[in-house]
């Protein structure tokens, strides 16, 4: 588990220090630096998968994760020294790399590395999701690939093998944290149609290989509680658009495994006000059930959802790391508050901007 991030001269942070818990949520107004955080993860990810995380290697700017453009759109501006830093503790031990400053390079070459006898860091070897709040949409199929969907058990950044790895591994057994009903079958599939279905009421998803071409496809359904006992199968193209959006959401944190870390950008994207909720029970449970949750959001719902998992004791709240990103009142570069969660799901403070726009809005229209 990361437990710790420290980044020297990395974009808005001139030098910081970030806490991680299994469930992390990042907030902040735009641009505050809330992606810098996730980013910085994807490059360090990127540049190990590519086998460039060497003393004579350096750090991928662009690639699978991230693309971050060349060495002067990373290096902080308030920066007085020409070199980026990016340093991990987990529970083994800490990782610190730094990377010499090229204003147009795509690759910063690697200046200190941790030495051979720090091993591999685990997180970077583990299971990996990154999905970024540019995910799929509704579409008559989607791509297919073997690689990415069994060997890596990788969703892809925008989910879009999501629909193929459902069609593969919707056998998978979820342990019971994680389960949303019960009574409910266990099987990957029925529970994410469990999850879909506390979003829309009803809906159920069956993911199929199109034989003979490198696609899958996916089949929606309504019945049940939305007040058919049965109906006709419908493309994505013809459902709310919220439900494709959020499925390679719901299926990352369903099928990952202990010990994996999955990073999301949004995850409340496109979902009303209960499904954010939800959301955020969701996250609590993969979180406590061993999977590392990375989130950006800017819902209050769904960090309510995650206030309301820490009451209902679905997550210790210890487990819970709250951070509000902003930029400096000076205006160079950003920091952090970081507020705590209780036992009782109540938070230890409540910066301005931090998700305080339904009282303030409330209090103009008294």
């Amino acid at each position: 588990m990361i437990r710790k991030l420290s980044l020297q001269n990395f974009k808005s942070f001139r030098e910081s220090e970030i806490s991680f818990g299994m469930l992390t949520l990042l907030s902040g107004i735009n641009g505050s630096g809330k992606s810098t955080i996730l980013q910085s993860l994807g490059a360090l990810k990127q540049s190990f998968d590519a086998g460039s995380l060497g003393l004579r290697g350096g750090l991928l700017l662009n690639g699978e994760y991230v693309e971050l453009g060349v060495g002067k759109d990373v290096l902080c501006e308030y920066s007085d020294a020409p070199n980026v830093g990016i340093s991990v503790e987990t529970d083994d031990t800490t990782h610190s790399w730094t990377f010499a400053y090229a204003e147009s390079d795509d690759m910063l070459l690697m200046t200190a590395a941790p030495p051979p006898s720090a091993g591999t860091p685990r997180w970077l070897s583990s299971g990996f999701q990154f999905l970024r709040a540019d995910r799929i949409a509704p579409a008559v199929v989607y791509p297919k690939s073997y690689n990415e969907s069994v060997r890596r058990r990788f969703l892809g950044i925008h989910g879009q093998y999501a629909p193929y790895f459902l069609s593969v591994h919707q056998d998978e057994q979820i342990g019971d944290g994680r389960l949303r009903q019960d009574g409910t079958s266990s099987r990957l599939l029925d529970q994410v149609n469990a999850w879909l279905s506390e979003i829309s009421p009803g809906v159920s998803v069956s993911a199929v290989e199109i034989g003979g071409a490198d696609l899958a496809q996916l089949l929606f359904r309504y019945g049940g509680s939305a007040g058919l006992d049965s109906s006709n199968d419908y493309r994505p193209t013809n459902v709310g658009f919220g439900l494709s959006h959020v499925l390679p959401i719901i299926t990352a944190c369903l099928a990952a495994r202990t010990g994996d870390i999955v990073i999301l950008e949004n995850p409340e994207a496109h979902l009303h006000p209960r499904g954010q909720v939800v959301m955020g029970e969701l996250l609590s449970r993969a979180a406590n059930d061993g999977v590392q949750v990375i989130v950006e959001s800017h819902s209050d719902h769904l960090l309510n959802g995650m206030r309301l998992a820490v009451k209902n004791s679905l997550i210790r709240s210890e487990y819970v790391k709250l951070h509000f990103c902003r930029r400096k009142k000076d205006g160079r570069g950003s920091e952090l508050t970081s507020p705590n969660v209780d036992s009782g799901g109540r938070v230890s403070e409540w910066p301005p901007g931090f998700f305080d726009e339904w009282e303030r809005t409330l209090m103009d229209l008294v």
